[in-house]
């Protein structure tokens, strides 16, 4: 066959992934502190872009003020929203000012430029004003005058004067011992086997049991590095560098002189101990139950996370995305948190005068590509909190039950399920559960909590939730007697006798999830405490006169 050019054409179809849509699916997908970072670098690069006001602004005059549909709140079983459009086909609302969790979305015109800048100025001049010899001094000099304090009050009038300049920095762990290990070790070599261990410390003050890849490392011995390891756990707080839970209670009770034999003998048996295996830890140790039951107080007593009291890091609080709240009609009334939507808007006035002056090409260009990523920008904001509330209201009303009655009536659901209901894909509805918070009457919760399996159901009725399942393993265990420990097998006959048709594996993996010890360990335990408080009442019937 001989080989021929020509030209065909075939029509086809595929889906184009635009700048503009990649862009709203990764806002779609942030945190509202990722969000509101994001938006500030935008804010910063963009000069087109400016952060909107909370105060409202009459519109300029022979410009139509354009007033959006509110996207605040919805209450299911009620309107769905308009002119929302979608993700997957790339279509977005209309409209250059974004300010959700409002009554009405405004277009406001922030004025020219030079309008803003000559009213700044205006402004700094009736505050401050300049004296004949100074204002001569700046006509000669131009500099900038400077900035009057008034000293009667006691305050500045400096914008910038910020009081938290003033606090402290916090003193980190690695930071704590490597100004110990500066006074501690004056060889240098030993210095630098001590700040390099002090790297490997973590949070809790533990150092890797293995430091074998320390000595090769740094081309020393292992016996250089057990020496400077020794140092380190001579530091405060005690018990810190330590390689085991044993060694730093070992470092600790050594620093109270505790560590007497008996003591060694019960740290080296922690597993006994974990287990309440008082028999053994008895006879190990070599003593009565009394001086056992103060040793154990005294470990009790001691702090098997050192370094924790060095926090590097600050817990932030979880900040929720959608209120839930019981409606006037006994439903539920769903509303996005305003506080954490950022607030933007195009400044189309400063575009329409820059463009009567800009000559160059490149200026042109820039300042259009600049409009196009606004614009995009606060659409692409608009589409995302639509289709949070939107997302949020569906769970509501699927779990209608938990809101109502509590965890023992989350009903089984899936990304599918709400994605059919709301019309979209399942992969819009995961970017949306994602790193989002609901607060509701029942606590603050993920979106991605309400998404749990099914377990079917003994009757061959409604399936159950794996988190209520959960639920009721807790309150069955929390609720036995101390004489009668349920066993995994007698948990399962119970659940099957309330319609919960579960394995006994099943049974583990969720128990074992929820940190619940096994029956024979719940068994010591409850002995144990048991026995505590009858030697406590047998104390106490002695010591009382007749």
């Amino acid at each position: 066959m001989a080989l021929t050019q020509r030209l065909e054409f075939r029509q086809s179809q595929s889906l184009v992934m635009t700048p503009q849509l990649m862009q709203a699916i990764k806002l779609l997908q942030l945190s509202n502190l990722d969000l509101a970072t994001f938006v500030e670098d935008e804010l910063e690069k963009n000069p087109l872009l400016d952060r909107a006001t909370d105060t409202p602004e009459a519109p300029v005059a022979g410009e139509p003020s354009m007033e959006r549909g509110e996207a605040g709140g919805s209450e299911f079983g009620g309107d769905e929203f308009s002119g929302g459009g979608d993700l997957e086909s790339g279509e977005f609302a209309s409209g250059d000012s974004f300010e959700p969790g409002t009554e009405d979305w405004m277009h406001r015109d922030l004025g020219s430029r030079s309008d803003i800048e000559q009213t700044l100025d205006t402004g700094m001049e009736n505050v401050f004003p300049e004296e004949p010899a100074e204002a001569a001094a700046r006509a000669a000099q131009d500099v900038a005058p400077a900035s009057y304090t008034e000293w009667g009050g006691g305050a500045s009038s400096d914008e910038g004067y910020n009081l938290e300049a003033f606090v402290a920095a916090e003193s980190s762990l690695a930071d704590h011992l490597s100004e110990q290990l500066a006074v501690a070790l004056t060889n240098p070599s030993q210095r630098m086997i001590g700040q390099y261990l002090i790297d490997l410390v973590d949070d809790a003050g533990y150092l890797p049991a293995d430091l074998g890849d320390a000595a090769e490392r740094l081309g020393t011995t292992q016996a250089d590095v057990e020496a400077v390891v020794g140092v380190l756990q001579t530091f405060d707080p005690p018990g810190i560098c330590a390689r085991s839970l044993a060694e730093c209670l070992a470092i600790q009770l050594r620093e109270l002189d505790r560590f007497d034999p008996a003591m060694q003998a019960l740290i080296e048996h922690l597993d006994l101990l974990a287990k309440r295996d008082i028999t053994n830890l008895r006879k190990i140790c070599g003593v009565d139950d009394e001086d056992l039951a103060d040793m154990i107080g005294e470990i009790r007593h001691l702090d098997p996370k050192p370094g924790l009291k060095f926090g590097t890091s600050r817990v932030q609080t979880v900040v929720p995305d959608v209120f839930v709240r019981p409606g006037p009609d006994g439903g539920w009334l769903v509303e996005l948190n305003s506080d954490t939507l950022p607030k933007v808007l195009v400044n189309q006035s400063y575009y329409s005068e820059l463009s009567k002056t800009i000559r160059k090409d490149g200026d042109k260009s820039y300042f259009s590509d600049c409009l196009q990523n606004a614009t995009w920008l606060v659409r692409a904001l608009d589409q995302r909190a639509r289709t949070i509330l939107k997302v949020a209201t569906e769970i509501v009303r699927q779990q209608d039950g938990f809101f109502t009655f509590g965890v023992a009536h989350l009903r089984p659901l899936n990304l599918k399920a709400v994605a059919d209901a709301i019309q979209m894909h399942e992969s819009t509805v995961s970017r949306v559960t994602a790193n989002k918070y609901m607060a509701t009457n029942r606590g603050t919760f993920e979106l991605k909590y309400f998404f749990t399996a099914s377990i079917a159901s003994a009757d061959g009725g409604e399936a159950h939730s794996a988190e209520a399942v959960r639920h009721h393993i807790r309150q069955l265990i929390d609720g036995e007697d101390p004489s009668g420990i349920l066993s995994d097998d007698t948990i399962v006959e119970k659940l099957r006798a309330a319609g919960i048709d579960i394995a006994r594996r099943t049974v583990a993996k969720y128990r074992e999830a929820m940190r619940i010890p096994s029956s024979v360990q719940r068994r010591r335990d409850k002995q144990s405490v048991l026995g505590s408080a009858l030697s406590t009442a047998d104390r106490s019937r002695d010591i009382a006169p007749a």
